[in-house]
């Protein structure tokens, strides 16, 4: 199974007895296990799986991913059920992280405390992204790996407490990227477009890719938008331009990364690099 790079990589083999005598099931699970982090399991094929109590799709060859939102319990349960009918429990340790607070200012102010009239459209907006993260696809275009989408100064990290004009707001839920505006954007995996809005509220240029299993990225604030909604994409293939729409005080790219609902750190898909500092 390939996997692609984390910046640091937990390697869990275990092998867990079944109910039924002289059976065994496998489970390797390689990731990140900390909050904000993602992580890839395999098991025999034809196991079911819950996580925390949810079912999770499992591919026909037993892969599932798992993904640890920002406050993340420090424990997650993982339950399979073998094709053979037999269960099992495993508790698993999540690693607990601190963020830091990032204070922004100059940002217009009906950007920070929209105004009646906008709050229709940010409803809608708001609604079609959450449709978009509803997808559950069997692709596992994932397992391929993961590159930077652009090359620039990191400006912005996941889980940071933002402070806007001086009023505290939601936790960054991205990697921003300081780029030129114009600069190119690539799709640091394969997957399709679910997702193309030149211009939203908050976040501008948007655009929502699905990797399949419920794993989608999104890439805001951009200038020009090079793809549609269902379109098929390949990694490296340029999907957009750097901008500086919608809430920014400057050009640059913020590309997150979602496991449905859960924002996850999308830093962790690749080796770090000790000359980048967030701020």
């Amino acid at each position: 199974m390939a996997i692609f790079p984390l910046r640091s990589v937990v390697l869990v083999w275990l092998m867990v007895l079944a109910l039924l005598p002289g059976s065994v099931a496998a489970l390797s699970l390689q990731g990140d296990l900390l909050q904000g982090g993602l992580a890839i399991a395999q098991v025999e094929p034809g196991t079911q799986v819950r996580v925390d109590g949810k079912p999770v799709r499992v591919s026909e060859e037993g892969i599932f991913i798992i993904g640890f939102s920002r406050e993340n319990p420090l424990q997650s349960e993982i339950r399979l059920i073998a094709p053979d009918g037999s269960e099992h429990k495993e508790l698993i340790s999540i690693g607990k992280r601190s963020y830091k607070i990032q204070r922004i200012d100059g940002l217009p102010q009906s950007k920070v405390t929209p105004p009646k009239r906008d709050w229709e459209r940010i409803r809608k907006e708001t609604a079609q992204i959450k449709a978009a993260r509803k997808l559950d696809e069997p692709r596992t275009d994932f397992l391929k790996g993961f590159i930077l989408p652009v090359k620039g100064r990191i400006s912005g990290v996941y889980g940071s407490q933002r402070i806007l004009n001086g009023k505290p707001k939601r936790p960054h839920s991205g990697l921003d990227l300081a780029a030129s505006e114009g600069a190119p954007v690539v799709a640091p995996a394969d997957g399709v477009i679910t997702l193309a809005h030149p211009d939203m509220f908050y976040s501008g240029g948007t655009l929502l890719l699905d990797h399949g299993h419920g794993l989608t990225t999104s890439y805001l604030h951009l200038s020009r938008l090079l793809v549609e909604q269902g379109q098929r994409v390949r990694q490296g293939e340029v999907i957009g331009e750097v901008g500086m729409t919608g809430r920014a005080t400057g050009p640059h790219l913020h590309w997150g990364l979602n496991l449905f609902e859960k924002r996850l750190d999308p830093q962790l898909l690749l080796k770090a690099d000790p000359t980048s500092k967030g701020e």
